[in-house]
């Protein structure tokens, strides 16, 4: 987001605006706004004028500033015209926003724009998978299973694979579990990053068992000689560390200045760990700020842009149930996708890790970033729709939930939501009374019994994909 602004273009515009919109009495200039590309500017009945920038920055004139800058026999405390009193707050704004420009206080190497222009990021390789570099954004989660158990936990990390899972974490609280990393990476074929907390020592006998890369804090491993072994292992065996912040892991000094939900606090927390990092000439860097809060893993993110080029691992921490944590990680997770922000993801939710990856997949491809898989567009139904459109979408999404062949299939209830707006659909169906029409590319194709839409619906999906 370029917040550097076209100053002399939006000045001369804002004159024109306030002149036109705000109007005086004989008290001063009552209270009005108007909007100028998305930023707001208000002047109220003090002479107080303001522009609200499009990040959090508020540049205001004051009256003693308008008062100390006039040279003419005006001064603050007498009247004067609504005219002279807004040149003088555009002649000090300027002034103001260009003070900014020439300090570079306000700058970031993003910018909003369609077509939407991804962040350049670091390459860092994760086994097979690399993260970041303009590289696809791939999809994680972390298995539930006791890692100690090596046997159920390959059974449930192969599951999460066929999902379409590309990198699995498992939790390495101990060193039992810790000795069963080599056997479980022997038998899956994705690439296993091992999660400690703590204990140095674990990490780098993960490191030894041949994990891919190894999610650590920083901060809580102890002695900076003790950050110095893992980082100086893990360079030797050409594997990156992720370093991880989220709300439970602030530290006590910056909990106390910026509180829990502060995006500050939160990048103030990853430079402190990546500073330990490069302090030890480690590059091979994988950030992830992770809340709980939407809106403050959003503006960490974005205010991290400016800081660092390494790849980030987006998630909304403890996200909650299926449902709800789905919500949050759509919102959260698509925001920052949707402005080139994001090199790897993991939804989290209190439910089986398995739905972790169908809800992942489904917010990359809602975003056009993965293509894969049946895309099912299904209109709510109305009054006017007169077969099960609903129960009929439902049946064709969970029967082709594996299929990995890109096809974007229609359900609609009516001739209202028929052909005409689901033109862009591959193949579907639009209700009638007892009947309803098959379609391919907006065009139909023939007259279908309704109780053999689904029948016929998905043998055409099936001959357009191969059945895969």
């Amino acid at each position: 987001m370029k917040i550097i602004l076209e100053i002399e273009h939006f000045i001369n515009r804002q004159a024109i605006l306030l002149k036109n919109r705000i109007t005086g009495d004989k008290k001063g200039i009552a209270v009005k706004s108007v909007e100028f590309g998305g930023n707001r500017c208000f002047c109220n009945c003090q002479g107080i004028l303001a522009i609200r920038l499009i990040f959090p920055i508020l540049i205001e004139i004051s009256p003693q500033e308008i008062a100390s800058d006039n040279k003419s026999d005006y001064n603050y405390g007498r009247q004067y015209s609504d005219q002279h009193r807004h040149q003088l707050s555009v002649d000090i704004l300027s002034r103001k926003i260009k003070l900014l420009r020439d300090n570079a206080k306000v700058k970031s190497d993003m910018e909003f724009k369609y077509p939407p222009v991804r962040r350049k990021s670091r390459a860092v390789r994760v086994g097979g998978v690399i993260i970041g570099g303009g590289f696809p954004i791939s999809i994680q989660s972390m298995t539930t299973s006791d890692t100690r158990d090596a046997e159920s936990t390959v059974d449930q990390i192969r599951r999460l694979t066929e999902a379409g899972c590309d990198i699995i974490r498992v939790a390495v609280p101990d060193d039992e579990a810790a000795s069963k990393l080599a056997e479980i990476k022997s038998k899956i074929s994705i690439p296993l990053v091992a999660d400690i907390h703590f204990k140095y020592k674990l990490a780098l006998e993960a490191i030894r068992q041949g994990v891919d890369k190894i999610r650590i804090n920083p901060g809580n491993i102890g002695d900076d000689w003790k950050v110095a072994e893992v980082t100086r292992a893990a360079k030797d065996a050409g594997i990156p560390i992720r370093v991880g912040v989220n709300s439970g892991s602030l530290p006590k000094d910056i909990l106390k200045r910026f509180g829990h939900d502060n995006p500050e606090g939160f990048v103030a927390a990853a430079l402190r760990q990546i500073e330990i990092l490069e302090n030890n000439d480690f590059r091979d860097i994988v950030v992830a700020l992770k809340s709980s809060n939407v809106s403050t893993a959003f503006w960490a993110h974005i205010l991290m842009t400016e800081k660092v080029e390494y790849p980030f691992h987006l998630g909304i921490t403890e996200a909650g149930t299926r449902q709800t944590g789905s919500i949050k990680s759509a919102v959260g997770l698509g925001a920052l996708l949707l402005n080139g922000i994001g090199d790897t993801i993991r939804v989290s939710l209190a439910a089986d890790p398995v739905e972790e990856i169908r809800v992942a997949k489904a917010i990359l491809k809602s975003l056009e970033l993965k293509k894969e898989g049946v895309d099912v567009i299904a209109c709510p139904t109305c009054g006017r729709c007169q077969i099960d459109a609903i129960r009929l979408a439902e049946a064709i999404e969970e029967k082709t939930r594996d299929f990995k062949t890109p096809l974007k299939v229609a359900v609609m209830g009516c001739v209202v939501n028929g052909p005409g707006e689901a033109a862009a659909a591959d193949v579907g169906i639009t209700g009638g009374d007892g009947v309803g029409l098959l379609f391919k590319k907006g065009k139909t194709i023939s007259k279908i019994p309704e109780d053999r839409l689904e029948e016929v619906l998905l043998d055409e999906i099936k001959k357009m994909t191969g059945g895969k």
